[in-house]
């Protein structure tokens, strides 16, 4: 499909378009002066302030789980419904914003897991100097 909506081109300049879209996207950019052309206009709608509902509610985010819900989700603690939807708002919507956080989330839980183990370690092999210690 290399016909483009306006929403991709919009998504696009937010830098949302999910990556092989825009690469393709970018690719055609560059032979076809129409679709150039159509980016310009696009561009310009959105600077002057001509927003659809639906710009609105992407550009706002309001599709999103929250930090939290997706916290939740990482740790499997959320409800099936909220699950299933955060499972298809990651693999079938694709958004970038979602999956940013939740890999920064992995990120920190990884290191949160490797500092206890950390934190234990040190614990283990310091315990024996501390039992001989006359104020331990």
């Amino acid at each position: 499909m290399n016909e483009f909506t306006d929403a991709e081109l919009i998504a696009f300049l937010d830098e949302a378009l999910l990556p092989e879209r825009a690469s393709e996207l970018e690719s055609l950019l560059r032979s076809d002066s129409s679709l150039r052309s159509r980016l310009i206009e696009v561009r310009g709608r959105e600077n002057a302030g001509l927003h659809t509902i639906g710009a609105i509610w992407r550009r706002s985010r309001l599709s999103c789980p929250s930090r939290d819900e997706l916290g939740q989700y990482l740790l499997g603690t959320l409800d099936d419904e909220p699950a299933e939807y955060i499972e298809f708002h990651l693999h079938q919507i694709g958004c970038r914003y979602c999956s940013a956080n939740l890999d920064d989330l992995r990120s920190d839980q990884d290191a949160a897991a490797a500092a206890s183990t950390r934190r234990r370690r040190y614990f283990q092999t310091s315990a024996g100097y501390l039992q001989g210690r006359p104020d331990a």
